[in-house]
C-alpha cells in the first residue's frame, strides 16, 4: 500500500546521523542526499526520506503519529533502540520489551519530535 514516508527536519546533518545510526543497526546503508538535499533510505523494499518542509516552516512530528520499522529480530529491535537513544533520540512510553500478546515493541522520539516504533513480531 505504501511507497514511501517523509518526514520533515529542521537539521538535516543531526537527522542524517540519527537515522544512519538507526537504519544501520537493522543492516540498512546509510542515507543518500539527492540534488534537492533530501536524505533518502532504502530496505528491505521501504524507502524513507527526510527533507527540509518544502513550504519553509519549521518541522513537527506529527501529533499522534507513528512510524512503525520492522526488525527481523529481537537484538535487532533492541540494536536499533540502543542506536536511536545514543544517536540524539528519546526513549518513550514503555521500555523496549514483549508485551503481553507476545511483540516486541520500542519507541523512540526523533531529534525533530517524530514518534518512532520498532516492531519485531516472532514466528509462531
Amino acid at each position: 500500500m505504501f511507497n514511501h514516508i517523509m518526514i520533515g527536519t529542521n537539521d538535516m546533518a543531526r537527522s542524517k546521523r540519527f537515522y544512519d545510526a538507526l537504519i544501520g543497526a537493522m543492516g540498512g546503508a546509510p542515507g543518500t542526499t539527492d540534488k534537492l538535499g533530501r536524505t533518502i533510505y532504502a530496505h528491505r523494499g521501504g524507502r524513507l526520506m527526510v527533507s527540509a518542509p518544502i513550504d519553509g516552516a519549521p518541522a513537527t512530528g506529527a501529533n499522534g503519529g507513528t512510524i512503525g520499522f520492522a526488525a527481523a529480530s529481537q537484538p535487532e529491535a533492541e540494536a536499533w533502540h540502543r542506536a536511536g537513544v545514543e544517536n540524539g533520540g528519546t526513549s518513550i512510553e514503555d521500555a523496549p520489551g514483549l508485551r503481553d500478546n507476545g511483540v516486541y515493541l520500542g519507541y523512540l522520539r526523533d531529534p525533530d519530535g517524530n514518534k518512532l516504533c520498532v516492531v519485531h513480531r516472532p514466528a509462531a
